[in-house]
């Protein structure tokens, strides 16, 4: 097989028509794919073939294959499970980290990604306001960056109760209490398997989700031990986030290592109009969040920042004689590789999208985006509001919001005539005991238009229930 320089020419020009199709799609097309996974493997059925086919009539048959079964999720009008949608100049860097085909590991083999990434890592942190001597490494998305933040904790707080996890592992180690809000993300369930933690210790929450510091210091002191506390920047429902300076001068003076799990909500950071409702959160430990969710950059991208940087390199560096270590001296980190921050040695330059994304906004436009997702959630809300029968559940203070129909059944029933109209797409949940419509805004081409559209969707969609409900 030839490798001519034209040899990729025909087979990404094909692809640029259908993704530029893709695109301009999406103002028009119903936001649910068209057919299930069921479907489309009925008819993917088959052995792979004997004879080779060119590089652009694969390209066509995979577009052709895949576009029913796409959820338009960069539709200005989705709005399920916090999925943002994807920047122009993030997606074009996105296609060039692909095209150069970067291992981004070593500073010494691929520096242009790597002080690439370097930057957006400087720029995150003084945009949220986080220790700019912070180490900040790019993850697959929030479940990994989570996953890095606490690994470090572990290390740390055993570390500090004289165990050398390195040397001897768990077995025998202290116990670990990690306290947690009762409404905090299953992903943090999830993180402390892999990290084998067990069960968190479970805090109680106000109305909203927010872990009580009373509830926290009360548990803290009924027992003794290392301790890490993990807590919520961005409930998932309400939008709200723990009172970050309280909890964390709680949790520091039982010497317990902080967590923030800002998925979404540690972009509120970013913005004056919101900032107040993280108040402290920069005394924490550690940080993750997803760059394609608020800062709309493509999959996968999530963002692991951990404070002490000797700490996060002693649990993900790798050193051999075949890698060319980054510069350093004693007392003094350096850089460091973009290994030494991820559960990763080979991976993608996600960070330059990242980079892309904010050169791309400045600080006004990041600032303008946060806002603006915040501010379309309250025009949903009120616009939700003046509807007969809908309650809004949560105070909307950022980007989520929750609505019930009034039954459960009927608040169902709505969603779904919701989902199957296609014209917006809002997910179903459950909260405080109720069956609720939820909606997440993380797009960036939400308009006014998207937002009416799609509250005269919900309208459409109340209406043939009220119907269906008087024959």
């Amino acid at each position: 097989m030839s490798a001519q320089p034209d040899a990729y020419t025909e087979a990404l020009d094909r692809a640029l028509l259908h993704a530029q199709a893709w695109l301009a799609s999406l103002p028009s097309r119903p936001v649910g794919p068209r057919v299930d996974a069921d479907t489309l493997a009925a008819l993917s059925e088959g052995p792979l073939p004997a004879s080779p086919t060119s590089p652009a009539d694969v390209i066509d048959e995979l577009a052709s294959f895949a576009e029913p079964g796409l959820m338009a999720m960069p539709s200005g009008r989705f709005f399920g499970w916090v999925i943002g949608g994807t920047l122009p100049a993030a997606l074009a860097a996105d296609w060039l980290v692909t095209a150069w085909d970067q291992n981004a590991g070593m500073r010494f083999a691929t520096p242009a990604t790597a002080v690439l990434e370097e930057t957006a890592g400087g720029w995150l942190l003084d945009l949220l306001g986080l220790p700019l001597g912070a180490d900040v490494g790019f993850t697959t998305g929030a479940t990994m960056a989570n996953f890095v933040g606490l690994a470090a904790g572990r290390q740390w707080i055993l570390e500090q109760s004289g165990w050398d996890l390195d040397r001897n592992g768990l077995a025998g180690s202290p116990r670990v209490r990690v306290f947690v809000g009762a409404e905090r993300h299953d992903v943090i369930d999830l993180t402390l398997r892999y990290l084998g933690l067990g069960a968190p210790i479970v805090v109680d929450v106000d109305e909203e989700g927010r872990l009580r510091p009373d509830a926290l210091a009360e548990l803290m002191t009924a027992g003794d031990g290392p301790a890490i506390v993990c807590l919520q920047a961005g409930n998932v429902h309400s939008g709200a986030s723990d009172p970050m300076g309280a909890a964390i001068d709680v949790a520091h003076r039982h010497g317990a290592w902080v967590h923030v799990d800002g998925a979404f909500g540690l972009w509120a950071a970013a913005s004056p109009s919101y900032r107040a409702q993280l108040a402290g959160v920069e005394s924490a430990d550690s940080w993750a969040t997803d760059a394609h969710k608020t800062l709309n950059v493509p999959y996968d991208c999530g963002v692991a920042i951990v404070s002490r940087k000797e700490v996060v390199r002693k649990v993900f560096g790798v050193h051999t004689s075949y890698l060319v270590a980054a510069d350093a001296t004693p007392g003094h980190p350096g850089p460091g590789d973009p290994f030494d921050k991820v559960p990763e040695l080979s991976r993608r330059a996600r960070g330059v999208p990242v980079w892309a994304a904010l050169r791309s906004l400045g600080r006004d436009g990041t600032i303008a985006l946060v806002d603006g997702l915040a501010a379309n959630a309250r025009a949903l809300a009120d616009g939700l509001l003046a509807m007969p029968g809908v309650e809004v559940l949560n105070q909307v203070v950022f980007t989520q919001v929750c609505v019930s129909f009034g039954s459960d059944e009927r608040t169902r029933l709505v969603t779904q005539r919701l989902i199957a109209d296609g014209s917006a797409w809002m997910s179903g949940s459950r909260w405080h005991g109720r069956d609720i419509l939820r909606i997440s805004v993380s797009n960036w081409s939400t308009d006014a238009a998207d937002v009416a559209l799609s509250l005269a969707a919900v309208a459409r969609a109340g209406a043939a229930v009220e119907a269906d409900a008087g024959r």
